[in-house]
């Protein structure tokens, strides 16, 4: 067993000894992290202690972003999760930050991630991950992507579909987020005096369904386009809108009477 306080010694199954650091503060146990070397492994301690028990609150000057010239002993996301701890008297399992009414969530040092403070305890208990643009969360063994939350598509496309109001697409506080197109296979479109609702759909190619006053008049639109190719024999697995806006005697009544391109109604026949 090692002489240094706040590490041990421990061993992989082929035999290899590695080496685990641990700190206690206010109550809680926090790992550190395995290590290779006893020595790794007491520096992580040395630091965890500088930070939690050397530094006041009011004097501590640390901020998560100074972690490449103080905390490469331990992870960034461990180097976080101390930080807050201490300002904050929170421990989040996840590199999560408190500020004034909202909090961020370290993706990595270059992308800090704004929420709301409304998301805090969903973001404590799932951890984001990336893949590629993709964020998302493992939520019961299904990959969620984090836009969904604000419900937004997984195909949805920024600046076409949704836009981040403050151009900061790292900020995912609610208010900054505007939703433009909320419907599968309806564009909003501004005119000089009005606004305009395209509603298309793709088979082989894109075809017009046709132009709308209403952003529900061209969704419900796609669903009728989807219903008639559906008739002709078009086996495509289309997504169809949900519409929670209007009442189903409503829904029926724009479903019976809106307008559709006859590309749609004589599809089979010009194919």
């Amino acid at each position: 067993m090692p002489n240094t306080v706040g590490v041990f010694s421990a061993q992989k199954k082929d035999g290899t000894v590695y080496f685990r650091s641990s700190i206690t503060y206010h109550g809680k146990h926090i790992s550190l992290g395995s290590f290779s070397t006893e020595q790794k492994a007491h520096d992580a301690y040395c630091l965890a202690s500088n930070l939690l028990f050397f530094n006041s609150k009011e004097t501590c000057s640390y901020q998560p972003e100074d972690y490449l010239d103080y905390g490469t002993a331990v992870t960034f996301s461990k180097w976080v999760m101390l930080l807050n701890f201490k300002a904050n008297n929170v421990y989040c399992r996840n590199p999560i930050y408190l500020k004034h009414r909202y909090f961020i969530y370290y993706l990595d040092i270059s992308t800090p991630l704004k929420f709301d403070i409304d998301d805090l305890f969903y973001y404590m208990n799932h951890k984001i991950l990336r893949r590629g643009n993709h964020l998302f969360v493992s939520d019961y063994g299904m990959q969620v992507n984090i836009l969904s939350r604000y419900g937004i598509r997984n195909y949805s496309v920024a600046g076409k579909d949704y836009r981040f109001v403050n151009e900061d697409p790292f900020d995912y506080r609610y208010g900054n987020i505007e939703i433009i197109n909320r419907y599968y296979g309806v564009t909003k479109t501004q005119k000089v005096n009005t606004i305009e609702y395209t509603a298309k759909i793709h088979v082989n190619g894109s075809i017009l369904i046709g132009r709308y006053q209403s952003e529900i008049e061209a969704a419900i639109a796609y669903n009728k386009a989807v219903a008639i190719l559906k008739k002709q024999g078009i086996t495509k697995n289309f997504f169809e809108n949900y519409i929670e806006d209007i009442n189903e005697i409503d829904y029926a009544k724009i479903y019976h009477q809106i307008r559709i391109s006859n590309k749609i109604r004589n599809y089979i026949t010009i194919s």
